[in-house]
């Protein structure tokens, strides 16, 4: 017996030029994060910024380098997930030889994403135009049972985690 049949989701096929797409295939999962509210973001930011082999704690080398960009922008648009989707937010950390891949899942699939564009600071939705300004490429699509917003970045070599990951 087979369940109801799902509607196909209506929305355009960009939101300010934020294009309807899968992400790049051939990523290998690394890791993944399960929200269920903004409490866990703490825990989400540092152990991302473990895996990703972020500097020293305490060294504030700024947006300089990867791992502090990915740990910006996955806690921004975890957070606009969280506050504007349904839960739980599932963040997933993947990579191939040169880049990373940052997808952040919500169940709210019937809403696309919003781009904000650029806003005073301390106005709120910056997620997606933080994603613009600080990934190589953004995108989203929507699963059976997700909306999901994905973002790439370069991997630094310099600045490696997990040696089996190279």
């Amino acid at each position: 017996m087979t369940g109801p049949a799902v509607e196909p989701l209506a929305v355009p096929t960009t939101d300010a030029g934020l294009p309807l797409s899968r992400p790049p295939a051939n990523f290998v999962p690394v890791r993944s994060w399960r929200l269920d509210s903004l409490d866990g973001l703490s825990a989400l930011r540092r152990e991302l910024g473990e895996v990703l082999g972020q500097a020293e704690p305490g060294a504030d080398a700024g947006l300089a380098q990867t791992p502090e960009k990915v740990v910006l922008v996955a806690s921004e648009l975890a957070t606009n997930a969280l506050e504007h989707g349904l839960p739980p937010t599932v963040v997933s950390l993947s990579r191939d030889k040169d880049l990373w891949l940052l997808d952040i899942a919500d169940h709210e699939r019937g809403v696309p994403p919003v781009y904000a564009g650029v806003r005073v600071p301390g106005a709120g939705g910056m997620g997606l135009h933080l994603a613009r300004q600080l990934a190589l490429d953004v995108g989203w699509y929507t699963t059976g049972t997700t909306k999901n917003v994905w973002v790439t970045f370069p991997v630094d070599r310099h600045d490696e985690g997990d040696p089996a990951l190279r």
